[in-house]
C-alpha cells in the first residue's frame, strides 16, 4: 500500500462540521437506554454540593464518560473526543472533560456504591435485552481474581508499595460471569489500597456477586472459581448461602500434602490437554497430566466444626521438567511431580471438574482488557473519583460485549478492542432528510452486515424486536 498522490497535491483541514469519527456509538448508547442507564442513575446516585461541585445532572455525566470509554478513552481528557464534528447533533448533555472531571473528584466512599448498584442492576438490563449469557439458566461459572494497577506519583491516595517492590499500586478486586458458550462479563469491582490483602473483604464481594448473578438470569447450577487466596471458610459459606457450587485451589499446606500422599497410586487418571499449556513457574510447554480425586477431604479444621467443611478435593499433577527425575534403589528413574490441588463441590465428574477450574484463567483476559483501555491509568489523585473511574469502566465493558453479542456470533466473543476497531470506530457524513438524520457510512466496510444487525436492533421498539 502506497500513497496515490504527490505530496503537493495533498492537504488537510478540519473544517467540516458534518463529519463523526466514531458513528457507532449512536447504537451503542441506544442500547444503553434500553438498559435503562441514564434512568438508574437518575434513581440512585445523589451527588449534592456546591455549584461547582459537579452534582447536578449526574446521568449525562454517566453516560458521557462510559461513551467516552466505550470510543477508547482511557483519561478524563479524551472524553473531548465526544466533541468533535456533528456529534453535538446525534448526542445531546454531551460535558467537557473538566466537568466530568470535577464530578468524579466529587465522589465519596458512598457514591462509590450507589454506582455499584448502578452497575449491577445494568448488567440485569442488558442481560434481560441482549444474549449477552446464553445458557446461564443452565450453568454459569463466576470467577473471582484480584490485580494489581501500577501508579505514579506519591499523591495518588491509596496507593501504596506492596507486593511489587519499589512499585506503588492500587488493588482492584474483581468479578466476572460466563457461560460455556459465552465471554466473561464483569458482575463487580472494587477498588482497594495497594497493600490490601488479597482475600480482605472477600466473604462481602462473593455475596454481592452471586446475588448479581442471579440478577443477570444465572438460574442454573453456578460455580464460583477463584485461586488459593480466596481459599477460606468465609467464602465457602458465602458460596454455601448462595446455593452456589466452589471450585477453590487450596495452595500447598501441610494438611493438603498429607492428603495427597496418600493417594493411592492406581487411582490417577491420564488427561491430555487439547491444546498446551504454559507451565506457570517454568514456562515449560505441558501436555500431559494425571488428575486424581478424594472424595471426602474436611477443610477449616482449624475453625468451629459447624464452619468445617467436607467436599471433594481434585489434585492434578504434571511433571516438574525444571528437576531431574529421582533414580531408585533398582536403578529405574521416579518422576518428580508438581501438584495443583483445588476444593470444590461441584456437581460434574473428576475430568469435567479439573477442566473447568483451569477455564478460571479467562478472568485474566478481562484484566488485560482493561489495562490496555480504560484502565491505563487510573486518572486521578483522588482514591474515590478512581474507585468510580474502575466502575464506569466495568459497564462500559458489558455495554461493549452486550452490543458485540447483538451484532453478530464473531463479535460476540471478540475483544473489546476487536468490536471498537469493527462497530465503533466508523466514520460517518451528517445529512438531513425529511426531518431525519441520515448516517452515511463507508462504502464496502468489512463488518457492515454486523454493524447494520446492530443498528436495526436497537432501533427497533423491544415489543417488536
Amino acid at each position: 500500500m502506497h500513497s496515490s498522490m504527490p505530496p503537493r497535491a495533498v492537504s488537510a483541514a478540519f473544517d467540516d462540521p458534518n463529519l463523526v469519527a466514531d458513528a457507532g456509538l449512536v447504537p451503542v448508547m441506544r442500547l444503553a437506554t434500553r438498559g435503562r442507564l441514564p434512568e438508574l442513575v437518575r434513581e440512585t446516585v445523589r451527588i449534592r454540593g456546591t455549584d461547582n461541585s459537579g452534582g447536578a445532572n449526574p446521568a449525562a455525566k454517566v453516560t458521557s464518560l462510559i461513551a467516552a470509554m466505550c470510543a477508547g478513552a482511557d483519561s478524563i481528557e479524551d472524553a473531548d473526543r465526544l466533541r468533535h464534528g456533528a456529534m453535538p447533533q446525534l448526542f445531546g448533555g454531551i460535558r467537557a472533560p473538566s466537568t466530568l472531571g470535577t464530578f468524579l473528584r466529587s465522589f465519596t466512599h458512598g457514591h462509590a456504591l450507589q454506582l455499584h448498584a448502578v452497575h449491577r442492576r445494568f448488567l440485569s438490563g442488558l442481560a434481560a435485552h441482549t444474549p449477552l449469557l446464553p445458557d446461564a439458566g443452565q450453568v454459569a461459572f463466576i470467577d473471582i481474581d484480584s490485580t494489581h494497577k501500577r501508579v505514579f506519583g506519591p499523591a495518588k491516595q491509596g496507593a501504596r508499595i506492596g507486593r511489587f517492590r519499589g512499585i506503588r499500586t492500587l488493588h482492584p478486586l474483581l468479578a466476572t460471569i460466563c457461560t460455556p458458550t459465552a465471554r466473561p462479563v464483569i458482575a463487580a469491582v472494587r477498588l482497594r489500597q495497594g497493600k490490601s490483602a488479597d482475600s480482605r473483604g472477600a466473604e462481602r464481594f462473593v455475596t454481592e456477586t452471586l446475588a448479581t448473578a442471579a440478577e443477570a438470569g444465572c438460574t442454573g447450577i453456578r460455580v464460583l472459581r477463584a485461586d488459593s487466596q480466596f481459599y477460606n471458610a468465609d467464602v465457602v459459606a458465602a458460596c454455601r448461602r448462595a446455593k452456589t457450587h466452589f471450585s477453590i485451589t487450596t495452595g500447598m499446606n501441610p494438611s493438603i500434602k498429607r492428603a495427597i500422599a496418600a493417594i493411592p497410586k492406581g487411582t490417577w487418571q491420564p488427561i491430555r490437554y487439547p491444546r498446551a499449556a504454559v507451565d506457570p513457574d517454568t514456562g515449560e510447554l505441558i501436555s500431559d497430566a494425571e488428575v486424581a480425586e478424594i472424595p471426602a477431604y474436611t477443610a477449616f479444621t482449624g475453625r468451629k466444626k459447624a464452619e468445617q467443611v467436607t467436599a471433594r478435593l481434585i489434585v492434578r499433577r504434571v511433571r516438574d521438567l525444571a528437576r531431574p527425575a529421582v533414580k531408585g534403589e533398582q536403578g529405574e528413574l521416579f518422576p518428580v511431580w508438581r501438584y495443583h490441588p483445588f476444593f470444590t463441590d461441584s456437581p460434574f465428574e473428576t475430568l469435567q471438574a479439573e477442566r473447568q477450574h483451569r477455564h478460571h484463567a479467562v478472568i485474566e483476559q478481562v484484566i488485560a482488557d482493561g489495562k490496555s483501555g480504560p484502565l491505563a491509568h487510573l486518572p486521578s489523585g483522588k482514591f474515590n473519583a478512581n474507585a468510580a473511574w474502575l466502575i464506569l469502566w466495568a459497564m462500559s465493558y458489558n455495554l461493549l460485549r452486550a452490543a458485540g453479542a447483538l451484532a453478530s456470533v464473531f463479535h460476540a466473543k471478540a475483544t473489546t478492542a476487536t468490536i471498537r476497531a469493527h462497530l465503533v470506530h466508523i466514520p460517518a457524513r451528517i445529512a438531513r432528510s425529511a426531518r431525519r438524520l441520515i448516517l452515511h457510512l463507508p462504502r464496502r466496510w468489512p463488518w457492515q452486515h454486523a454493524c447494520t444487525q446492530l443498528f436495526t436492533t436497537v432501533h427497533t421498539p423491544p415489543e417488536a424486536a
